[in-house]
């Protein structure tokens, strides 16, 4: 699958809240979790499950960096 976003971490699920509409996906990256909302029908049509290795994509416009 072709892609433009060249922002691509590979994670597992790690938990995953299904809503009557959305649904939250938290998915480990190394040290983080990152949680992506999307639609409960998507995460269906992927047969998304806890354990899952998957790819999370970043796509955006801004990216803020912090410094301690």
């Amino acid at each position: 699958m072709a892609l433009s976003a060249r922002n691509k971490l590979n994670g597992r699920i790690e938990q995953l809240k299904l809503g009557d509409i959305m649904a939250h996906v938290f998915v480990r990256v190394g040290d983080n979790i990152i949680e992506s909302v999307i639609t409960r029908i998507s995460a269906e049509e992927m047969n998304l499950s806890v354990g899952d290795s998957v790819k999370i994509v970043v796509k955006s416009t801004e990216v803020m960096i912090q410094k301690d």
